[in-house]
């Protein structure tokens, strides 16, 4: 991997599409995914006035969970980030519907604002619940090679419901609504997903080759080879009980996150989640969705810098 081209065409692309449109924004789009710790269970309500607060010139567009074999619809509504993007979140394709949870999304996007002060952010967010990157965990699943037949279609599942918000999200011309036309340039994939394949032996065996695999597939499906991404390392409550882990392979998956962040040049682990509190036995706190999104925030401008 030769990581300076990859900065090199980003930063000559960025200038191209200024220099063609002086008036559209130009923004540096982020695809958040994985399944309920990306979703978010944070409580708006225990968020400060500020935190509440839409975060202004970041802009979000979350894909409404489908289940497989549906087709995919991608629906979601471009929108200024704000608390309401987690769980309970759906949209009809033009009106967002919030519900009272928020994900890590909240502070990643304006903890990019900071980090990027002369940019214009852009998420683009679609995860699942429960969800592994095997079939054989028995839930919903990103697993590329399923062929189950399912509401007459066969292998519709999480990574096609995926791709199709990747691609209504993208084909939008003026995500902000002020009558130009913006120019979105994939930047980043934050990953928070693994604790469903840690239920599994076979799942936690194959997961470094199946994240791998699946990594390849979305900088494919954002058209940059090198994109930079950040994995989120899964911990464990300890709230099983008996002195059990809540999920048996977890040791697992976390020294394969460790290892395909190693052998990936362009990936980075963001650790840490361990020291976080819990609001049941599988979801963090409030306080460490907040928490999360600085990490990966932070992660990501480290990543970027560092392949400049």
């Amino acid at each position: 991997m030769n990581t300076p081209i990859h900065r090199a065409t980003l930063i000559f692309t960025l200038l191209f599409a200024l220099a063609a449109n002086a008036h559209a924004k130009v923004y540096r789009v982020y695809y958040l995914g994985g399944q309920s710790n990306m979703d978010g269970y944070g409580l708006t309500e225990q968020l400060t006035e500020e935190q509440q607060a839409p975060v202004e010139g970041c802009m979000i567009y979350r894909g409404t969970i489908q289940r497989a074999g549906d087709e995919p619809k991608g629906l979601g509504a471009w929108a200024t980030l704000e608390p309401g993007f987690g769980v309970g979140y759906s949209s009809d394709g033009f009106t967002n519907r919030f519900g009272n949870r928020f994900g890590p999304e909240l502070r990643f996007g304006a903890q990019m604002q900071k980090l990027h002060p002369d940019a214009n952010i852009a998420i683009i967010k679609y995860s699942c619940g429960g969800s592994s990157l095997m079939l054989e965990t028995g839930g919903a699943t990103w697993d590329v090679d399923d062929r189950r037949r399912k509401n007459g279609r066969v292998g519709i599942n999480q990574f096609d419901h995926a791709l199709k918000t990747i691609d209504e999200a993208m084909r939008v011309r003026d995500i902000d609504g002020d009558g130009e036309e913006d120019t979105l340039i994939p930047c980043g994939i934050v990953w928070m997903q693994g604790e469903s394949d840690g239920t599994n032996e076979q799942a936690a065996e194959a997961y470094e080759q199946n994240l791998t695999e699946l990594m390849d597939l979305l900088r494919a499906a954002l058209r940059v080879d090198e994109l930079p991404v950040v994995i989120g390392q899964i911990s464990d409550s300890g709230l099983k009980g008996g002195g059990e882990p809540v999920w048996r392979w977890g040791e697992t998956i976390r020294a394969a996150q460790l290892a395909f962040c190693k052998m990936d040049p362009a990936a980075i682990l963001v650790t840490g989640t361990e020291k976080f509190s819990y609001s049941d036995r599988a979801h963090y706190d409030t306080a460490g969705y907040l928490d999360l999104g600085k990490r990966f925030a932070e992660a990501m401008h480290a990543l970027e810098e560092s392949m400049e």
